[in-house]
């Protein structure tokens, strides 16, 4: 078995206090690898997703400032990620995006936030773990994003789009430039047909799979914290709407997520 969480926010609080525990729960479900996503939870929490890293060989992190957080970019920010990211165990710039959902910094912020890492990405070499989420029922932070990602060139840098809840369009106009579709545990849930649907018509062998730990845990474990031995239920959802195996599935967004974030180089 094969398993590959994707993206874990294993920095987070409540989740860190008990890393190990969490670690040797995930392996002992068949996991082979986890992205610790270092951002989301104030730009110092960034330093534990690295911390982890350095430390277990099945994980590797990604650090950046979070669109809720974006007001929290400065040079300061610019050099303390900088600084993460010549470390040989980071792997990837974010996550980082737009949210317009919640809009917890303001949207010019956001969009600023979120140039500045495409040129961090661009300046590193690594790719990117975006997050976007639009105000309801619009489409605004997609054109956004499509709109910053081409003016910015990001199809140069790649990466995934994490946690995926868009249309099929917006799927494809990501997967055009050059960036992968990642799955969460929202694919489980039973108010989720049009995402299933979604997942149903995307090439497998650009897909990912996530947690997003220690939110979204999937519909069997609905009200529980979350965490990277959930994953399996993602893939046996994805397996069953694509009519494969779940350990075929699960070998192929592994080997996705190997690939994307260069693992094996």
């Amino acid at each position: 078995m094969t398993l590959f969480d994707s993206h874990a926010h294993l920095g987070a609080p409540e989740l860190w206090v008990e890393a190990g525990d969490v670690l040797d729960r995930a392996r002992a479900a068949d996991l082979v690898g986890v992205i610790a996503v270092g951002s989301g939870y104030g730009l110092e929490r960034n330093a534990h997703a690295v911390a982890l890293a350095s430390e277990q060989a099945d994980v590797w992190a990604t650090v950046g400032v979070h669109p809720h957080e974006a007001t929290l970019w400065d040079e300061r920010a610019a050099r303390a990620l900088t600084g993460w990211l010549a470390h040989p165990r980071v792997i990837a710039v974010g996550e980082c995006g737009l949210d317009y959902w919640y809009e917890n910094s303001p949207r010019d912020a956001q969009r600023a936030c979120l140039r500045e890492h495409v040129r961090l990405a661009h300046e590193v070499k690594l790719p990117l773990v975006l997050h976007v989420r639009p105000s309801r029922d619009s489409r605004d932070a997609f054109d956004d994003l499509l709109r910053i990602f081409d003016e910015e060139g990001a199809e140069r840098a790649g990466g995934v789009v994490h946690c995926f809840t868009g249309d099929a369009r917006f799927a494809g106009d990501c997967l055009e430039r050059g960036f992968d579709i990642s799955f969460s545990g929202i694919l489980t849930f039973k108010n989720a047909s049009e995402l299933r649907e979604v997942a149903t018509g995307l090439p497998l062998e650009r897909l990912m799979v996530e947690t997003d730990s220690p939110l979204l845990a999937p519909q069997p474990l609905r009200g529980k914290r979350n965490e990277p031995a959930f994953v399996s239920h993602v893939v046996e959802c994805l397996a069953e709407l694509r009519g494969k195996s779940f350990e075929n599935v699960a070998a192929r967004t592994a080997e996705r997520a190997r690939h994307t974030f260069r693992l094996d180089a």
